[in-house]
């Protein structure tokens, strides 16, 4: 039952045991019923009997019997005999041929034919005729016939119970499950549109499935109160780290102009200034970032042509490529439009090959690709570097994520891939990495087309 779903769970545990539940209930009532249905019988047997000595007079030298002792009541055959077994008056049912000995006061249980009998019998002593008997006949086999309609009605009725029982179980369950099918689409919705505004709002409830829902709510309001308190603190913290990296920068070139530093002061001086645009490229994407993730960034869109705009950046990376004898190859569809933000499609297509330049193997080639398929233009970056491993290549989106192989290289803040996975998706598209250690790694893009 692992695969089943918990509304049809609980339904099959439900409808069983209810099932389990109504057949012990009619086994037991069946059986204590044809008990009830021979005890009535034999009592109605006695009754009749007993009641039916009355019925017989002896008068003026013949018998009187009232017009009652012929009734079949209660399917009892009433009969009367002599002392010596022979039949005066009555009714004896068809197919009876037993001639059973008297036994006064005394239950008998015959069997003839595959049909059982009950036959009772009382003597009866008549003033001015002497004794005689009353002979009582009843069928025990037509007393169970009845029970087995009963029966056979109760086991067609069964399954259709078992069905209806069913139908309300899922019905009810569902209806149960309701709020947490809510919750389940809350949190998918919260996934899918990473807006941490949604909640479930069951409303008032005292069961155990709203006070759930009411305690997630609560963990929503702290963890979106959390998330705004850090996108506001990264949005603030870049702002005001911009003023001294712009000093630093400044005062680097002022020194650098200085002709008169000596050659191991100006190396100093240039790290720092390589480490000052390396801080203030890091702080740029994550004010991006964080525009992003606060939905203030907006795109610029205008169709251009993306054959022409990817050769362009491909050439330019060229020549950072060339300083590591990587080549860069490309196979590029020409004539392909689409709607795009200029500057955030270079930025975004100059971070993955500039990713694939940096973790790239001395002599190496790339392959940038673009293509038209299916209403979209396909994109993608291809290199023969070291690769990432199954492990890591889950978490290359994340920020700030290093491996500690393929991710570990200088000047790789971590939020390249990030920034490109915001562009691809704020366009409409998608990307995917796939990467084989030791043999490279592939990105592959797809953008919505515009036909033109």
């Amino acid at each position: 039952m692992k695969r089943l779903s918990l509304k049809l769970k609980v339904t099959l545990l439900y409808s069983f045991f209810m099932t389990l539940l109504t057949c012990a209930a009619l086994a037991i009532l069946f059986s204590l019923s044809n008990q009830e249905i021979l005890a009535s019988t034999q009592n109605t047997l006695k009754k009749q009997v007993q009641e039916s000595m009355e019925d017989v007079e002896w008068e003026d030298g013949s018998f009187d019997l009232d017009s009652d002792f012929y009734d079949l009541d209660g399917g009892v055959y009433l009969s009367l005999y002599t002392e010596t077994g022979e039949l005066l008056y009555g009714r004896i049912p068809y197919g009876f041929d037993l001639k059973p000995d008297f036994s006064d006061g005394q239950l008998q249980t015959l069997s003839d034919s595959g049909r059982q009998w009950y036959v009772f019998d009382l003597a009866h002593r008549i003033s001015g005729y002497g004794l005689v008997y009353i002979r009582g006949i009843s069928s025990v086999t037509e007393a169970e016939s009845s029970f087995r309609i009963t029966l056979r009605f109760a086991m067609i009725v069964l399954p259709l119970l078992v069905v209806l029982t069913a139908v309300i179980g899922y019905l009810f369950t569902r209806r149960t499950l309701r709020p947490v099918r809510r919750i389940t689409d809350t949190v998918q919705e919260i996934q899918t549109n990473q807006d941490l505004s949604r909640r479930v709002e069951l409303g008032n409830g005292t069961d155990e499935i709203y006070q759930l829902a009411d305690t997630f709510d609560q963990l929503l309001d702290r963890i979106e109160r959390a998330f705004r308190r850090e996108q506001q603190f990264t949005s603030d913290v870049s702002h005001e780290l911009r003023t001294p990296i712009t000093v630093i920068l400044a005062q680097c070139d002022a020194a650098l102009a200085d002709e008169t530093l000596n050659g191991e002061h100006r190396q100093q001086i240039e790290l720092i200034e390589k480490k000052a645009r390396n801080m203030a490229q890091i702080i740029s994407q994550l004010l991006l970032l964080s525009r992003a993730d606060q939905g203030r960034q907006k795109l610029q869109l205008e169709t251009l042509n993306l054959s022409e705009l990817t050769e362009m950046v491909c050439e330019e990376q060229a020549i950072l490529a060339g300083e590591k004898q990587i080549i860069i190859n490309t196979q590029i569809e020409p004539e392909l439009y689409a709607s795009v933000d200029e500057t955030f499609y270079i930025r975004m297509l100059v971070n993955l090959i500039s990713n694939a330049i940096c973790y790239g193997n001395e002599g190496g080639h790339i392959l940038v690709s673009c293509f038209r398929q299916n209403g979209f233009i396909t994109g993608s970056v291809e290199d023969d570097g070291i690769g990432i491993s199954a492990e890591d290549l889950p978490h290359i989106w994340d920020r700030f994520y290093r491996a500690d192989t393929s991710r570990s290289a200088s000047g790789h803040s971590g939020l390249g891939l990030s920034m490109v996975k915001w562009i691809i998706e704020a366009h409409g598209g998608t990307i995917t990495a796939e990467s084989i250690p030791g043999k490279g790694t592939i990105f592959t893009f797809l953008l919505p087309e515009e036909k033109k």
